[in-house]
């Protein structure tokens, strides 16, 4: 009995600290509302008449669309520097440059059709958030890397939902990542295993196997490739290594036979969801992995002049607005990303009035979405502040009527002939200073406004909302910590509590604890989610594990926290080591004196380390406790100072790549340590029952 309330108490002691983290947790960790709100034709985000809107067309939803089809080639991990073209003259340095040679062709062959673009990913730079945002325009949130072992299914409104809504037929090709988030989405699907990073070519060769013969057919109004090999050749030999040559051939050729089967009335989209890092590495927020590649092509003219020598930084969430109002469809209702004006276009420099009656109707259309998201968001998670929203609110209203005023006036020639001549010859969006000009850079600006809003509410914690918790959680640790010293003082200080023989000293205690910590290091370990070893999920599984990602993500915390685990099991056991050493020492002396030697009239006997424990049971559960308290104590500690630092720094640049990640390293560390702590204490308690058992049996049959 004596044995189980000593076991119930260590679990209280642990749940309390669990409780801790989590307040803690739920106060500094960036968490965001996923509406179930989807946009609709049915219903315009705002009120007012759209120019070129073309409501009652075939086809039409929002906008006419400008391209009834597309093709979408996600190459995972395609890093920007893959892609960007490498000069003419000397041959490139490393193996990777200059690879794709077919874009470099289309950007100088047809700069009016092609434009390359910077990529920026938000963090963390894993698969699964990055798809999540390529295809809602949201961003992810810091907890959900995690996610990435177990796809779930997109709940919120997405480009692929709206293919879906409006009667488009999807088909993909690729990555296995898909089938979790879209289940049931695509009219046509061939799913290849992802998570072996050390096959190169079961995915891309089984993509090509049916791209172009679908790219022959016309059932299909969005084709997604999802190819895998670059990424899985950075994981297992770096970009630096011949092998990522191949690779990046393989992509170049497959592009040029792609191109060659792409009707005017497609566009193509070739884009890397993230980068890597110079191991072939990914999941951080360094520059070689948030800074992948878009590429966008269509057999007819798309700009209405040559790209940039530099090309423009667009993140990614930005894609999705500009893909659904090209391709006709409701803008998805979270998006907060902004449309890529330079795609919506009249017809060149010859048209520049219709130009600029494009982007700002492109503009309105997204800037009102943004408009009713952010009022949507803050009546359910009310973290906006009212002021806040009440200005964003009226500076949409004003831009809004202006907008329609120049409409109207926009209806009379007299107007019309002045804003034709004035724009004659210009842009819109690069000079002259007419009303609609105006008009759009007022939208532009106003949209911006929001977009900043939104990513401060969204992608930034805002944790004066929630300083509440994060002070009662750092007041339930220290005082945790306090209670667990008052208890140690008491267990030392009371007769019936004390340890007696089996007192183990803090000096031991800590050393152990330590031990663990520094074990985790030298084992190659590191507190960021880069430095993962994701490889340990293959060992002894060569072929791969299946569909299942139990398994892998087993053995990647098995690897990643085993000095946890094993250090804290076997800490019951610093209770034993003086017997052993006693033992060893009383063998040795027996050796040196007779057997049977009186000392001081009585004769020599060392009692044995199991009868010690069978004369003192009480002291032997109170020191099991109170190493246990220790330990706990020690452990708590440590995360106490984590929390104290996160919370001292939360608005440090660097919080979400070093402080974020090292408490939760920390706090998981904790729930391992604790749980391994109470396995070790059972397992002692368990052995000194067998232990007593047989003793009682022998005295039995002795007394026989």
């Amino acid at each position: 009995m004596l044995k189980a309330l000593v076991l119930l108490f260590l679990a209280w002691v642990c749940f309390l600290f669990y409780a801790g983290i989590g307040l803690f947790t739920s106060g500094f960790l960036l968490t965001r509302l996923e509406l179930t709100n989807h946009s609709s034709c049915q219903e315009l985000p705002g009120k007012g008449t759209l120019v070129g809107s073309g409501r009652g067309e075939p086809g039409a939803c929002w906008t006419v669309p400008r391209f009834s089809r597309a093709v979408i080639v996600l190459i995972d991990a395609l890093r920007f520097d893959f892609v960007h073209p490498w000069p003419a003259g000397p041959p490139a340095p490393q193996p990777f440059l200059g690879r794709l040679s077919f874009i470099q062709h289309l950007l100088e062959a047809q700069p009016q059709h092609a434009r390359l673009y910077r990529f920026l990913a938000d963090p963390p730079t894993t698969t699964m958030q990055r798809l999540k945002a390529l295809t809602t325009g949201s961003l992810p949130t810091f907890v959900d890397a995690g996610s990435n072992f177990a796809s779930y299914a997109i709940q919120e409104d997405n480009l692929i939902a709206q293919l879906n809504n409006t009667g488009r037929r999807v088909v993909f090709m690729g990555d296995d990542t898909w089938e979790g988030l879209f289940p049931g989405a695509f009219s046509q699907a061939f799913f290849f295993p992802s998570f072996n990073v050390k096959d190169l070519h079961t995915v891309d060769n089984g993509i090509l196997e049916h791209l172009y013969p679908t790219m022959d057919r016309d059932d299909w109004d969005l084709l997604i490739a999802h190819f895998l090999g670059v990424d899985h050749c950075g994981h297992k030999h770096g970009p630096h290594h011949p092998e990522m040559a191949k690779k990046l051939n393989q992509m170049d050729q497959m592009l040029q036979t792609l191109v060659e089967q792409l009707e005017n009335d497609t566009l193509l989209v070739v884009a890397g969801d993230h980068g890597m890092t110079e191991t072939g590495d990914h999941g951080g927020d360094s520059k070689p992995e948030v800074m992948a590649a878009l590429f966008l092509y269509s057999p007819l003219p798309l700009f209405p002049g040559a790209s940039l020598k530099d090309p423009e930084v667009v993140p990614q969430v930005n894609l999705v607005p500009t893909l659904a109002l090209l391709l006709g469809l409701p803008i998805p209702f979270g998006n907060i990303g902004e449309v890529m004006v330079d795609l919506f276009s009249g017809e060149g420099d010859t048209q520049p009035l219709a130009t600029a009656l494009a982007q700002a109707s492109a503009y309105h259309l997204n800037a009102q979405q943004v408009s009713r998201f952010l009022h949507a968001y803050s009546l359910a998670a009310q973290d906006l502040p009212p002021e806040e929203l009440q200005h964003l609110q009226n500076l949409f209203s004003s831009a809004s009527s202006e907008y329609e005023q120049l409409l109207d006036q926009l209806k009379t020639g007299e107007i019309y002939r002045r804003m034709q001549e004035a724009l004659r010859g210009k842009l819109a969006r690069g000079g002259g200073q007419t009303p609609l000009a105006l008009a759009a850079y007022g939208l532009g600006s106003v949209y911006s406004a929001a977009v900043v809003t939104a990513l401060a509410l969204l992608a930034f914690p805002l944790l004066l909302l929630h300083t509440e918790r994060i002070s009662l959680a750092f007041l339930i640790l220290f005082l945790q910590s306090f209670l667990l010293l008052q208890l140690l003082a008491t267990a030392v200080g009371t007769p019936a509590g004390s340890p007696g023989p089996f007192s183990v000293p803090w000096l031991a205690i800590s050393a152990w604890a330590l031990t663990a910590t520094q074990t985790f290091y030298s084992t190659g370990h590191q507190p960021v989610f880069p430095a993962i070893h994701w490889n340990a999920a293959f060992v002894g599984f060569t072929e791969g594990h299946g569909s299942s990602p139990v398994l892998p993500a087993l053995l990647v915390g098995a690897n990643t926290f085993a000095s946890h685990l094993l250090f804290s099991v076997g800490c019951p056991l610093l209770l034993l080591w003086p017997f052993v050493c006693e033992g060893q020492g009383s063998t040795k002396r027996k050796k040196t004196l007779a057997s049977g030697t009186e000392v001081g009239g009585e004769k020599e006997e060392e009692p044995l380390m199991e009868m010690r424990l069978r004369d003192s049971p009480h002291h032997f559960n109170a020191a099991l406790l109170q190493l246990g308290l220790k330990y706990l104590f020690i452990l708590g500690v440590q995360v106490l100072a984590c929390v104290l630092a996160a919370s001292i720094l939360r608005r440090h640049l660097m919080v979400w790549k070093v402080f974020a990640p090292k408490f939760i390293f920390e706090a998981v560390g904790f729930v391992v340590s604790s749980l391994g702590l109470l396995l070790g204490v059972a397992l002692v308690m368990w052995v000194d029952r067998a232990v007593g058992s047989w003793f009682k049996q022998l005295i039995l049959s002795q007394e026989r």
